[in-house]
């Protein structure tokens, strides 16, 4: 294989990588928008819980992750 071959491969892989990344990514965008707004109050809250989770992992301000996670908890049982 010739160094331009293989740089054609390799430019071939990523762009399909990259495509197959924004596939995936629009997919889930989608299914969560659906869910987060969805007629059921079960998926909705389901959907909010996960996001929720989400934030309380992400977030970085100790005053703000234990309200995020009194909340969360509270959601939860009312789920269950």
């Amino acid at each position: 294989m010739t160094g331009v071959a293989r740089a054609r491969f390799a430019a071939v892989g990523f762009v399909g990588g990259v495509a197959a990344g924004l596939l995936v990514w629009s997919t889930q965008v989608e299914r969560s928008r659906r869910e987060l707004f969805s007629r059921s109050p079960l998926r909705r809250g389901l959907e909010t819980t996960r996001l929720l989770a989400d934030y309380v992992n992400w977030e970085t301000r100790p005053a703000l992750r234990r309200r995020g996670q009194l909340l969360l908890r509270r959601m939860e049982a009312h789920l269950d």
